[in-house]
């Protein structure tokens, strides 16, 4: 198992990015909130690591912090609930926003992220409730820590967030309406998509 990863941080496309490790680069896909938190190109960074491993595959997912794993791991013991769909989960909601669905049984927020029917949205709620940690001061400050600077180079930062927004589930064409009233001037790919996902999940 990987626990960890730190490198230097040379390419970045939500939800995918690649940290150069001593020469040997590794595709890391990860949630919306450690890709707020990400520093610009060429700068070394720490992952906290997790290795999904399936007979056609082998991946790594990266998270900021600590606790972000753990909660990916605690959802994806829940039935139904895979690796892909836990990733979409913590983009589209800090883990606050989670909390708060769980204890106040808010089915609804949660079906508003892509891949969460009712039936996954009722099963998390009842399978969650017992397993989430209490969130200390620490904590609570890193998850919900959506204002570190990100610079991504690109020509079109709204095409990619649309693209970022389909790689976490959602259909191209709400992909497109989620951007399309968001001015790009002076933000980053990721700025677009932090303003599209909490649009979608009001």
């Amino acid at each position: 198992m990987i626990g960890f990863l730190r490198g230097k941080l040379v390419h970045k496309s939500p939800p995918f990015l690649i940290l150069d490790v001593n020469g040997v680069g590794y595709e890391i896909e990860a949630p919306m909130t450690t890709f707020y938190d990400l520093p610009a190109l060429n700068d070394e960074i720490k992952l906290h690591t997790h290795l999904v491993v399936r007979e056609d595959a082998h991946i790594l997912f990266g998270f900021s912090a600590e606790a972000e794993r753990s909660l990916f791991r605690t959802l994806i013991k829940v039935n139904g609930v895979g690796p892909k769909l836990a990733l979409t989960i913590l983009s589209g909601q800090s883990a606050l926003e989670f909390h708060r669905c769980i204890h106040d049984n808010d089915t609804q927020a949660l079906v508003r992220l892509p891949g969460v029917g009712k039936k996954t949205a009722e099963r998390l709620v009842i399978e969650m409730r017992d397993r989430l940690p209490e969130l200390g001061e620490s904590t609570t400050a890193t998850f919900n820590s959506l204002s570190g600077e990100s610079p991504v180079s690109a020509a079109n930062p709204k095409q990619e967030a649309v693209s970022a927004l389909c790689a976490l589930g959602y259909k191209p064409l709400d992909a497109s309406k989620m951007v399309q009233n968001i001015s790009a001037d002076d933000k980053t790919c990721e700025d677009i998509i932090r303003l599209a996902l909490q649009g979608a999940v009001r």
